[in-house]
């Protein structure tokens, strides 16, 4: 394992121990092997890739309600296994650049490595398992699964965006955009498939919701 990593996973799985929302420790297990099988096929800094893979949730504002705190802590443990003020700002230009609501009304133009971190996260949204870790989270925070008389919203700034909405709106106001906005070539083939599987999903749920099977 590069060295520091296994510090760094060790943090971010003790950080996460009880987050419940679907962006706990086994989601990063997720993204972090995503992001290696990317990384096959582009050229990138590895350990950048996966330190930020691996740290990309622990300040964010859906998992903690200081996150000024978990940046302070994060920046500690990276110092501790070694890392400069550069790299340390490498980890952070990804991680505070690479969400959808912060790209909703600005576009973070991320390095190579960001883009891998970007596509093996969002990729993680999709498919089977983006269908179950929306529910999940839908169920969290006590949204209904569906509403057929509320639209999917459009144009929306971030404040909007963390506005409650129905679980199958989520689906159109963002998961089925992702697959046209990822970066690089093997999370467009991955995420081909997944798209399928939510259309596919999608359809059956709306013909089950209205009695046709």
């Amino acid at each position: 394992m590069i060295p520091g990593l296994r510090q760094i996973r060790d943090f971010v799985q003790h950080e996460l121990a009880y987050e419940t929302t679907g962006h706990d420790y086994t989601h990063i297990e997720r993204v972090v092997r995503l992001a290696q099988l990317i990384l096959k096929t582009e050229p990138a800094d590895e350990q950048l890739v996966l330190t930020a893979a691996y740290l990309h949730d622990v300040a964010d504002d859906k998992v903690t309600t200081n996150p000024a705190a978990k940046r302070k802590a994060i920046t500690a443990k990276l110092k501790e296994v070694g890392h400069d003020d550069a790299f340390i700002k490498q980890v952070f230009e990804i991680i505070d650049n690479m969400s959808y609501s912060a790209n909703l009304k600005r576009h973070h133009q991320l390095s190579i490595e960001g883009q891998i971190v970007q596509d093996a996260d969002r990729l993680d949204a999709i498919g089977a398992i983006g269908i179950a870790r929306t529910f999940y989270f839908g169920g969290h925070f006590g949204e209904i699964m569906y509403n057929p008389r509320m639209m999917p919203r459009k144009n929306m700034d971030k404040s909007e965006y963390r506005k409650r909405g129905t679980v199958i709106n989520h689906f159109y106001e963002k998961l089925l955009k992702l697959k046209d906005q990822l970066n690089t070539e093997t999370a467009k083939e991955i995420a081909a498939h997944r798209q399928q599987v939510m259309l596919d999903f999608l359809s059956e749920f709306v013909d089950e919701w209205n009695g046709l099977k």
